[in-house]
């Protein structure tokens, strides 16, 4: 989301005792990464299931588009390859001593693809434009913590905060900033921007065919300099197994491997020979969300129940196969707020049934469906088309379920259609999706009682006062051991009642093309300086033309 007292504290929060692991052999096709000269030109094909939703970012809570967006838009701050806080936008800032005050120091000479130099307008204007009641945003809450913003002059923006906000510096990032020469009076929801959108980033978008790709060529005007890498394509792909074999035919470069693809598919000489693979934790987990507000869930017990009913090992081993682990809380192990000391629901069929027993749920009728007022225990439970870790995740469930006496329907959608008419709407029962997290520990949109409203995140209506309380003392501390201490109750007030089932956190477990150079794994992943990678002249293969 790096000067002074305040900021040095915040990036000692987020640093991660994992590392990322690089899979590679050296060959003709692909060598290492010194061998051969940075050079312009060639193409980077990736491979995706999920298509973008909206690319203007304050409007988008889809991974794809931020993904693509993150290409084209940048923000005031960024992360730096450890995790700390480092300029983008602007080139350093000022923070006073009480940490109310933040004043950034913005680059000149900067320019809009469009050729509008960008200035302190822009970044006041997106800042007015994600803080109006009138724009659908789950992002807002940030920066309704901004007591004053003003712009000194074409090149300093400052912010003055009430309180002591602890992600304030972070918050800076790429959702704000956007052309005001190009929005102001319009209304963001009905701009074309959300599918032509004009940025400040190393790629600009030249095309766009729904449902099969988007096409982006480097912004030759870069402030960081010109991308090496021409033409990043991002194909849209809803199967796997089909991408995969557009992979292995040279139809795309780049990909995330599901696990089988990763440890068996992959393990031949031609992919050890023209690929390499990466390994690290993703700043993500996968759950399983009950609506709050359904009856067959308002009993703590009965969530419980269905925890202890679910192996969690058997689905790091069965759809991980091992890369990963199981998940007890809305945070990524080995991170500074995670708490390893919760209660755990280690796989407990007899306590579960247990439970359910003692929450009126019963097999009155000798089918093996347990019933309770007349009525069956089913529920189903919606996740995203194309996911085979999630459909396959859910089988599991929906097996283990059935030994305890629940019937469980599994429904995927297509994206879009889930999130805007089931999710949004909460018209579901129990949904199995997956949350990336930011890296700071602030998760107030998640799981603060405010939080509920249509396009905001707190979808399943979860409200717990203590929880609300605890949010808001951990964000107005600059100090480690306070926000820690926060957040550790919160975990456990969460694994307690049980608003969602933790799973797992996966391993990323990306596969790019050997002849691809630059590439310097890190915790942050791989793809924070994709604008630095390259191909050699002479590895060269694909040419654009218009």
């Amino acid at each position: 989301m790096k000067r002074g007292a305040v900021v040095s504290a915040l990036c000692v929060l987020i640093l991660m005792a994992a590392g990322c692991r690089q899979q590679t052999t050296g060959n003709a096709a692909g060598g290492k990464d010194g061998d051969g000269e940075p050079a312009y030109g060639d193409a980077i094909i990736e491979g995706t299931i999920g298509e973008p939703s909206n690319l203007i970012p304050m409007l988008a809570s889809d991974s794809a588009s931020h993904n693509i967006s993150g290409l084209i838009f940048n923000g005031l701050v960024k992360y730096d390859t450890d995790l700390s806080i480092t300029g983008d936008l602007a080139e350093s800032w000022d923070i006073s001593k009480d940490g109310l005050v933040i004043t950034f120091h913005l680059r000149k000479g900067v320019k809009w693809t469009d050729g509008t130099e960008f200035t302190a307008d822009d970044v006041m204007f997106g800042y007015r434009t994600i803080i109006d009641e009138k724009t659908p945003s789950a992002y807002k809450e940030d920066f309704l913590q901004v007591k004053k913003a003003d712009a000194p002059d074409r090149y300093t923006f400052r912010v003055t905060y009430e309180k002591p906000f602890a992600p304030a510096l972070t918050s800076w990032g790429s959702l704000v900033v956007l052309p005001k020469h190009l929005l102001e009076g319009k209304d963001i929801t009905k701009s074309d921007m959300a599918r032509n959108p004009v940025g400040l980033g190393p790629y600009k978008l030249s095309k766009w065919a729904s449902g099969q790709e988007l096409i982006l060529e480097s912004n030759k005007d870069y402030f960081e300099g010109r991308p090496y890498i021409d033409h990043y394509l991002y194909r849209v792909i809803p199967d796997p197994a089909t991408m995969f074999l557009e992979l292995k035919t040279g139809g795309i470069d780049m990909m995330g491997l599901t696990p089988i693809q990763y440890t068996k598919q992959t393990d031949t000489g031609f992919f050890r020979n023209n690929y390499r693979k990466y390994r690290y934790p993703a700043f993500q987990y996968t759950h399983l969300a009950f609506n709050q507000k359904h009856p067959w869930f308002s009993d703590k017990r009965v969530r419980q129940a269905i925890a202890y009913g679910i192996d969690k090992d058997e689905i790091v081993d069965v759809v991980l196969f091992g890369l990963g682990t199981p998940a007890t809380g809305p945070y990524v192990p080995n991170t500074w707020p995670y708490n390893p000391n919760v209660k755990k629901y280690d796989y407990n069929p007899g306590k579960a049934k247990q439970l359910l027993k003692e929450a009126g749920w019963q097999d009155t009728d000798g089918d093996g469906i347990l019933d309770k007022d007349g009525r069956s225990f089913r529920f189903t439970v919606l996740t995203n088309a194309g996911n085979a870790l999630r459909k396959n995740t859910a089988t599991i469930i929906q097996w283990r379920l059935e030994k305890i006496g629940i019937k469980v329907e599994i429904r995927p959608l297509e994206w879009s259609t889930f999130i805007n008419q089931f999710i949004d709407k909460k018209r579901f029962e129990a949904v199995l999706l997956g949350w990336s997290i930011g890296l700071d520990a602030d998760q107030y949109d998640i799981w603060h009682s405010s939080k509920t409203k249509e396009k905001e995140l707190n979808f399943i209506s979860y409200s717990n006062p203590e929880v609300d309380e605890l949010l808001e003392r951990g964000r107005r501390t600059f100090d480690i051991g306070k926000r820690k201490k926060a957040y550790y109750r919160i975990q456990e007030i969460l694994a307690e009642e049980v608003p969602y089932i933790f799973l797992y956190v996966p391993d990323a477990t990306p596969i790019v093309h050997a002849r691809i150079r630059g590439i310097k794994p890190a915790p942050i992943g791989i793809s924070y300086n994709l604008p630095k990678w390259y191909v050699p002249k002479s590895l060269q293969r694909h040419a654009m033309v218009p």
